[in-house]
């Protein structure tokens, strides 16, 4: 089957405006976004892209996980579906592209499909995945993560935000219950287009990454218990400092992802201490350490380090430590396939463009697991994500759209 021509391009102006229109729900307070899950304004975006889709001549579905699935059918009615999305929830203080670049760039394929008048063997879907980002409801790539098997859905419905409130009961509240049940849907091929929350494409000046791999990671929760003391009359020799085990603790986490380089990294992030006052010896401490790398035996090894390392330091401070386990995906490899048509079709475009390893993790992650999978990144300025001041160019939103609408158009077969 002869590809697309290398003339064949998206309309880079309405891809802006529609990422532009996007980001006016749920605008953030510098700039960016906060347009987290099952808010009425996460509700508002629903409406526009479904608004959108129906425009564009799609028919939507809704699965009971709240997942968007808009269809564009395709020539063989038996044939499976090739899909195309990402997300448009957001951080609390995120960005305009973060997951809304990959699920408005598919549209926009769709678009532009409609413009040239092109008709696909297999039919189109552009999804839009609940709950990726896990700020309100932890973990992150929820509803993509119940598709995939991951987790179940009664478990999913229980996950609770910080005050209380039920993600079942939220989803039924801005009305995305759907009716699909999760994971029914059978997928010919799912492509992911997502800026690249890092630096590495910008600095080397590439149009365009080509995601060979997903870095697997691991999310252990310790929470260490000492005792609550004047900071200014307990003698140093008699303090049983939860605070000082848990810098003892990031530092080691620093430690062993730098002895595993390369393609390692580790950092704890989230942290409190309790009760959090300045002239009281913190009695606990509850912290996140955050581990990551694309191989499985460096990842393996350094969650094993790491928990030795701190129950080396809970039984040196005279410590309680109890550790948990909050968040897990395996490494990731993309179908070769379909990273080898991502890869022809940046070169037919005359795009820039290099193998990268997603240090994020992506809805692709779990999707990989049940269908053949491939992400396409775009640069962003600094690698700055989860930040109001995320930023990218028309230029490299286009690119990135470009490459997908190529992927996708070979993928899903042109019909003459």
């Amino acid at each position: 089957m002869a590809a697309p021509g290398e003339n064949l391009r998206i309309n880079e102006a309405r891809l802006w405006d529609s990422l532009m229109e996007m980001a006016k729900i749920g605008p953030g307070v510098a700039g960016g976004n906060n347009r987290q899950t099952l808010t009425d304004d996460d509700a508002k975006g629903r409406a526009l892209f479904a608004e959108w889709c129906k425009a564009a001549g799609m028919t939507m579905g809704v699965d009971t996980m709240g997942t968007m699935f808009a269809t564009r059918a395709g020539e063989d009615a038996d044939a499976l579906p090739v899909y195309m999305g990402s997300h448009l929830d957001t951080q609390p203080t995120g960005g305009k592209y973060d997951g809304v670049l990959g699920v408005l760039g598919a549209l926009e394929v769709v678009r532009s499909m409609n413009d040239a008048g092109i008709k696909t063997k297999h039919p189109i879907v552009v999804t839009n995945w609940t709950n990726e980002e896990g700020t309100r409801f932890a973990p992150a790539m929820l509803a993509s993560g119940v598709f995939a098997g991951m987790h179940t859905q009664d478990w999913a419905y229980a996950r609770r935000d910080a005050e209380g409130k039920a993600f079942g009961d939220e989803l039924a509240r801005i009305g995305w219950v759907g009716d699909e049940a999760v994971g029914s849907r059978k997928m010919h091929a799912m492509i992911e287009l997502h800026i690249e929350q890092g630096p590495i494409l910008e600095a080397e000046g590439r149009d365009v990454g080509v995601v060979t791999h997903g870095q697997g990671l691991w999310w252990l929760q310790i929470t260490l218990t000492g005792k609550d003391a004047h900071t200014g009359s307990t003698p140093m020799n008699m303090r049983v400092n939860a605070g000082l085990g848990m810098a003892r603790i990031t530092e080691a986490v620093h430690r062993i992802a730098m002895s595993h380089q390369p393609g390692a990294v580790g950092a704890v992030g989230h942290a409190n201490v309790y009760p959090n006052s300045r002239n009281v010896i913190p009695g606990k401490a509850v912290f996140t350490v955050d581990i990551r790398s694309p191989d499985q035996g460096k990842l393996d090894a350094m969650k094993a380090e790491v928990e030795r390392a701190a129950r080396a330091v809970a039984l040196e401070l005279g410590l309680g430590i109890e550790i948990e386990d909050v968040g897990h995906f395996d490494p990731v490899t993309f179908d070769a396939g379909l990273v080898d048509v991502v890869r022809a079709s940046a070169e037919r475009l005359g795009y820039s463009h290099m193998d990268i390893i997603s240090g994020a993790g992506h809805d692709a992650c779990w999707i990989n697991r049940v269908a053949p999978t491939v992400m396409i990144m775009c640069p962003c300025v600094d690698g700055l994500s989860h930040n109001e001041a995320e930023e990218i160019s028309p230029e490299w939103a286009a690119a990135g759209t470009d490459v997908m609408f190529h992927t996708v158009l070979e993928v899903a077969g042109v019909v003459a």
